[in-house]
């Protein structure tokens, strides 16, 4: 009797579809056109070829802004665009901990991530060598992980930019001829503004850390 009934639950219970997976392909094929349409008059604006040779992209979390840089093959990065940061959860400083919901500071390279429930996304390589090593000098052991910059407007420790703009940031590093992606997450716009007022709980390797951020902004031509 008691194997016939679980039987018969067995039967009636849905059965769950796998997950879909995406190639970056598949949302090239998807989304590619759209994205591309928006990002051409922005590149041509700027005298810089669509794809570019390489491409860069600035995080300012005082401002909540993402500026785009790119490149051709024989010249120097040129300023595209900025776009509003829907979302960062956060205050300025860098992330130390899982859980702590800090967007990291620091300097990054960004893969493509076809497969996020916030739409579209690039992967940023947090914790990077110099983030383990800080880690480990302090006596950290879990510094955090999976952070993106995103669709989306909700953060707990990533970067949300909404989903158009997710498709034309995630188009524009899949197009760019030189897949080394670099992300500079600063701050402030060491450019312009004075680093943040330091606290007693800042660690003691901080003002290294913004001194490297300060030299690769100075890089980038500011708007």
């Amino acid at each position: 009797m008691v194997a016939t009934v679980v039987a018969s639950i067995v039967a009636r219970k849905p059965i769950a579809e796998p997950p879909v997976i995406y190639t970056a392909e598949d949302q090239i094929d998807t989304y590619g056109a759209s994205a591309r349409a928006r990002l051409m008059p922005k590149f041509q604006t700027k005298g810089v070829a669509y794809p570019p040779q390489k491409l860069t992209m600035v995080v300012i979390k005082s401002t909540k802004e993402l500026m785009l840089y790119a490149a051709d093959a024989d010249s120097s990065f040129k300023y595209i665009c900025t776009y509003p940061i829907l979302a960062a959860s956060g205050v300025l400083g860098p992330k130390l901990k899982e859980g702590d919901c800090q967007v990291p500071e620091g300097l990054y390279n960004l893969t493509l991530e076809p497969n996020t429930p916030y739409h579209l996304a690039l992967r940023l390589n947090y914790p990077n060598p110099t983030d383990w090593a800080r880690a480990k000098e302090d006596g950290r052991e879990q510094p955090g992980s999976d952070i993106l910059v995103h669709g989306n407007q909700c953060s707990i420790g990533c970067i949300a930019m909404g989903d158009p703009v997710s498709e034309e940031l995630f188009v524009a590093a899949y197009d760019t001829v030189d897949k080394e992606l670099p992300l500079i997450i600063a701050p402030v716009d060491f450019r312009t503004t004075a680093a943040p007022e330091s606290k007693e709980t800042d660690p003691n390797w901080l003002p290294e850390l913004y001194g490297q951020i300060k030299a690769a902004l100075a890089e980038l031509q500011a708007d």
